[in-house]
């Protein structure tokens, strides 16, 4: 009789930014800017929409995308600029219980990685003032930002290229995201992936696989 040699236990864990470990959202600075809620949403739906930042988070140049964003409604032109120049802003909410299990995985030996789609400017930002905001940030050995490396979640070649810049093998790290299409981008590779829904349902799935959470 034969037996499956079961997989390895992961010693690195590779996890997203927004949605993830801090609630990445417009609202946290636009709600300072534009009083009126309504109106807020309006600008958010109409003018920065999706559809606009998206391509940031797969290359594009933030400050182009702003200057053209700004020749098609004036009188919105401050307003447009603060997405991009204040968007630090947006990402000042932690969530605590995945800061705390952060630090508990550092404590346990685990390497960890952070793999976001998000604009170019994301990494200068984590690699200085974000530690300062949020200490478990520093925690992490490395970055790799969708919008610096021109690659995105899903395709397979950001996820090699967080492994090469790790050094690590894919069957030795587990993935967290809140995207199941990311979640399934890493499996693909080879990667153990934990489809992020809650910071109880994170922790225990990382624990079944074995990593001190």
């Amino acid at each position: 009789m034969s037996s499956k040699t079961p997989p390895p236990r992961p010693s690195v864990a590779v996890f997203d930014f927004g949605g993830v470990l801090i609630d990445w959202n417009p609202r946290h600075l636009y709600r300072s800017l534009i009083p009126d809620a309504a109106e807020m949403e309006d600008f958010l739906a109409q003018v920065t929409t999706r559809a606009w930042h998206e391509p940031q988070d797969h290359g594009g140049d933030p400050a182009a995308a702003t200057r053209a964003l700004q020749a098609l409604h004036p009188g919105k032109e401050e307003l447009i600029a603060a997405f991009y120049g204040r968007f630090d802003e947006m990402c000042a909410h932690a969530f605590a219980p995945m800061a705390d299990l952060v630090e508990r995985l550092h404590v346990g030996g685990t390497s960890l990685y952070l793999l976001s789609n998000a604009p170019n400017l994301l990494d200068p930002w984590l690699r200085g003032p974000a530690r300062t905001h949020h200490p478990f940030l520093g925690r992490f050995q490395d970055y790799v930002v969708s919008g610096l490396v021109g690659v995105s979640k899903p395709y397979a070649a950001i996820y090699e290229l967080v492994c090469r810049t790790g050094g690590f093998r894919p069957e030795e790290a587990v993935f967290v995201d809140d995207v199941l299409a990311n979640v399934e981008g890493a499996r693909a590779i080879g990667m153990s992936a934990v489809h992020h829904r809650s910071a109880d349902g994170t922790i225990a799935e990382l624990r079944t696989l074995g990593l001190p959470a």
